[in-house]
């Protein structure tokens, strides 16, 4: 027994984390700087045009700088990346929608900084490995740079708490990239959520369910692999976490508490290691298959998982399940609704039953009557641009239209903040035997002073 309390107190002093008499671990919160305050609707001087330099030209940010030449409003000024034959296909792209050619960095690991020191770059759009996210947002916004970071935009607290805390000390934006809240089954569920088609909504699911082994070779210098042999939990949990936050309006009107995390056995990602490399793998960290459950202040409950290993079909499952209600996509997209006064008139002549999901026709009917203002106005583009179907580029557009009109973003700091914790927090459960962990407030004290999730728009 002794030698149990000596390895958890070892424990608790590496992830700067202790567990309570509940069984609980609790993480360490910092206090907020004397003089800093939260960010929450933070709103900045409207910018006539913004003014952007991209960071990583890769796999996602090619992508990027193609769709910022279809959104009004914008002025391309630099184009960053360690390759320097990727900036020059990336100039390629300018040249192609008949713009100027940006200024190109390259050549190191830290060109970017050169770039973020320049004073006509509004927003720095970073597009890098994962373990570049953080410092490079950091560097933009200590440069007076907005930062908008591809998912997942930090991948342990330490960098987290930076972000916060650079963000509110500076008063710049710090928006995560994540793109599958604009999705369309998933964007018209949160407006029929909104409207109360679901009752109160009491238990959501998401997921990243994506077997990688056609793609492992295309993540510069081995980075993706290689994370998640060295690194145990839901590495990856934005896309599946973000939409399903927004359901349950986390750190706006309620927060998460707890989360228990666990995990298979790593069986797939040695095999990989070994199939590339030709010797045995010895350690490999991240199970094939993880889950985390989690509650909330307010009596909530969900179900996150991740699998990017096994020959599974593709799931960013979205799932939530209200008093009234129920929507789910994944394999199939339905909606299934209580008969009675509830129901919205429109399908009251349907033969309702709790039991199974209303028809396609009027599944086709609810999704028209409850299009997002957001998917009115910019559907018909955002599927001829393209990007995941169409919702890279309602991202990118919503990003540059709030930048415009001086707006709170879409999402904030503290969304990145709880949608990525889920990377360290898992790990620290599963390190600990499936132990309970504590979800930090990152907001300070500050969830409940916002009233409903809602996106901005010019009056």
């Amino acid at each position: 027994m002794k030698r149990f309390f000596m390895v958890l107190l070892v424990v608790a002093a590496v992830c700067s984390c202790m567990p309570e008499k509940s069984g609980i671990i609790q993480v360490e919160v910092p206090e907020r700087p004397a003089g800093q305050e939260h960010v929450l609707g933070l709103v900045t001087e409207p910018l006539d045009t913004v003014r952007v330099g991209f960071v990583g030209l890769g796999m996602r940010g090619p992508g990027a700088v193609y769709r910022f030449t279809h959104i009004p409003g914008v002025k391309i000024v630099a184009l960053c990346d360690v390759e320097a034959d990727r900036v020059a296909s990336a100039q390629n792209i300018l040249k192609e929608a008949g713009l100027p050619e940006a200024a190109s960095y390259s050549g190191s690991t830290e060109a970017y900084k050169e770039m973020c020191e320049r004073d006509d770059i509004d927003l720095v759009y970073v597009a890098t490995d994962w373990v570049h996210h953080a410092p490079v947002a950091l560097y933009a916004m200590e440069h007076g740079k907005h930062a908008a970071i591809e998912v997942p935009a930090a991948m342990t607290l330490d960098e987290i708490w930076k972000l916060i805390d650079t963000s509110e000390r500076t008063r710049r934006h710090c928006m995560q990239l994540e793109n599958c809240v604009y999705d369309f089954f998933e964007l018209t569920t949160l407006n029929m959520a909104q409207h109360g088609v679901f009752g109160e909504i009491l238990h959501v699911e998401g997921s990243y369910i994506h077997n990688l082994s056609d793609f492992w070779d295309s993540y510069w210098n081995n980075w993706r692999l290689d994370f998640n042999q060295n690194n145990r939990g839901d590495v990856y949990p934005t896309h599946g976490f973000g939409p399903a936050c927004q359901l349950l309006d986390i750190h706006r009107g309620d927060r998460l508490k707890t989360l228990v995390a666990m995990d298979t056995k790593a069986v797939t990602g040695p095999r990989c290691v070994e199939e590339r490399t030709g010797e045995k793998c010895e350690s490999f960290k991240n199970g094939d298959h993880t889950l985390t459950m989690l509650t909330t202040e307010n009596g909530k409950t969900m179900l996150i998982e991740h699998n990017v290993m096994t020959p599974r079909p593709y799931s960013r499952m979205y799932q939530l399940t209200g008093t009234d209600g129920f929507a789910n996509k994944y394999p199939v997209e339905q909606y299934c609704l209580r008969p009675g006064d509830n129901a919205p008139k429109e399908v009251n002549h349907e033969n309702l039953t709790a039991h199974g999901a209303v028809s396609e026709e009027m599944k086709a009917q609810l999704m028209g009557l409850y299009k997002h203002p957001i998917h009115k106005e910019l559907e018909a583009k955002a599927k001829t641009v393209g990007g995941h179907g169409g919702m890279d580029f309602i991202m990118d557009y919503r990003l540059v239209y709030c930048l415009r009109n001086g707006l709170p973003l879409d999402m904030d700091v503290y969304d990145l903040a709880e949608w990525c914790s889920l990377v360290e927090l898992s790990r620290i459960s599963l390190e600990n035997g499936n132990m309970p962990v504590a979800v930090p407030d990152f907001t300070r004290g500050h969830w409940n002073d916002v009233k409903g999730y809602r996106h901005a728009f010019v009056e």
